[in-house]
């Protein structure tokens, strides 16, 4: 399971960085259609636009997937409740006895 969310995360994270530098390429090559007849202010202006929009999608589509993911109950450790529930059921006079110690160290 963890594998899959690492390959989504990486995918996710490798469309954040190609969607906006195509949508950038593409408007400063004319590759978009419309896109020469804009002047270079507002083509400037739309291609950043858009390729924060882009961005935007991903991460949207990356939290949407997120989300799907199945949802396990975790269940701890036996052995470690059994060692928590002990630790904290000990008599606290040996806290007690430990700060008495330090005292006579110091």
């Amino acid at each position: 399971m963890a594998a899959s969310v690492i390959k989504k995360f990486f995918i996710a994270s490798m469309f954040m960085w190609i969607a906006p530098l195509a949508i950038l390429y593409g408007f400063n090559h004319n590759l978009l259609p419309g896109s020469s007849n804009l002047s270079p202010h507002a083509m400037t202006l739309v291609s950043g636009f858009v390729a924060v929009i882009s961005v935007n999608i991903v991460i949207a589509f990356y939290i949407y997937m997120a989300l799907r993911e199945p949802v396990d109950k975790h269940e701890p450790d036996p052995k470690f409740l059994a060692d928590a529930k002990a630790s904290v059921s000990q008599p606290t006079g040996e806290a007690s006895t430990s700060s008495e110690s330090l005292k006579k160290q110091e």
